[in-house]
C-alpha cells in the first residue's frame, strides 16, 4: 500500500508541530494547575449614595420652649415693674375698722330650744389712702361669734368711700342658733366672770379705684376679738378689750 494511503488511514503525529495549549479566555490569568479560570463579571461603576440628613425636630422644640420661657420672664418683669410704679405712686394701705359700741337688743331662748340673738353694732370704717377710693360692693357681711358658734349676722351697706375718709356704719345683726339651752348656760356662766369673749368677723368685697380707674373686685377679710363685761339686753355694753386684724384677699 502506498505511503500516502497509510497516512490517510492512520495519520501520524507531526513531530515538528508545536504542542497545542488549552484555550484560555483572553484577559484571564492562567491557573497554577492549568485549569481555565472562569471569566470575571464586568466591573460595574459604583453609584454614589447621597445621604439626606433628617430634620432635627428636637432643635425646633427647644427653640419654642426657650422663646416661651423668655416671653413669660419678660411679662413677669413688666408686671412687677408696673406694680412697683403703682405702689410708689399710690402708696396703698389696707382699710381698717374699729368697733365703737355694741348693744344687745334681744337675747332669748325660744320654745324650740333655739337661741335668738339681735345685736346692734356701730363700726367705723377708715380709708387711710390719699389717692385710692374704695367701693363696698354687694355681699358684705358682719357676724358675731361666741367660741366657734355664730350668734348673729348682718349685711354691710353698699357705698363708696373716698380718700382719707372715715365712715360710721350702724349694722343690725340677727341670728338663731341650735342647742340654745347649752349655749345660754355657757353665756350666763361666762357673764359671772365679767369677761365675755366675742369675735366680730368682717367679710367685705370691695373694688379699688386708682384715679379714674376702677379695678377688679377683691375681699377684705378679718375681724376683731372683743371682751365685753355683760350680755344684758337694751343696755350699752362696755368693751374692755379689742384686737382687730385685717387682710386683703385677691
Amino acid at each position: 500500500m502506498a505511503d500516502h494511503q497509510r497516512q490517510r488511514i492512520h495519520p501520524t503525529a507531526d513531530v515538528e508541530a508545536p504542542p497545542t495549549a488549552p484555550l484560555v479566555p483572553r484577559g484571564s490569568p492562567p491557573s497554577e494547575k492549568g485549569n481555565p479560570i472562569p471569566p470575571r463579571p464586568p466591573l460595574q461603576r459604583a453609584i454614589p449614595v447621597i445621604q439626606v440628613k433628617p430634620v432635627k425636630k428636637s432643635s425646633c422644640c427647644c427653640k419654642c420652649v426657650c422663646w416661651t420661657i423668655s416671653l413669660l420672664v419678660l411679662l413677669l418683669i413688666v408686671i412687677a415693674a408696673t406694680a412697683g410704679i403703682l405702689y410708689l405712686v399710690f402708696k396703698p394701705k389696707l382699710p381698717n375698722y374699729s368697733i365703737d359700741n355694741l348693744r344687745i337688743s334681744d337675747l332669748r331662748l325660744n320654745f324650740d330650744m333655739t337661741l335668738y340673738a339681735k345685736f346692734d353694732v356701730k363700726i367705723t370704717a377708715n380709708n387711710p389712702n390719699e389717692k385710692i377710693g374704695i367701693y363696698y360692693e354687694k355681699g358684705g357681711k358682719l357676724s358675731v361669734w361666741y367660741t366657734k358658734t355664730k350668734l348673729c349676722e348682718g349685711s354691710l351697706p353698699i357705698f363708696y368711700q373716698g380718700h382719707q375718709n372715715k365712715t360710721v356704719l350702724n349694722v343690725a345683726l340677727t341670728g338663731q342658733t341650735q342647742y340654745g339651752n347649752t349655749l345660754m348656760t355657757a353665756l350666763q356662766e361666762q357673764q359671772q366672770t365679767g369677761r365675755i369673749p366675742l369675735d366680730l368677723k368682717v367679710h367685705a368685697p370691695v373694688a379699688i379705684k386708682l384715679g379714674k380707674l376702677k379695678l377688679r373686685k377683691v375681699k377684705v377679710l378679718g375681724g376683731c376679738l372683743l371682751v365685753v363685761d355683760s350680755l344684758s339686753t337694751n343696755n350699752l355694753i362696755s368693751i374692755k378689750a379689742s384686737n382687730c386684724k385685717f387682710r386683703l384677699n385677691l
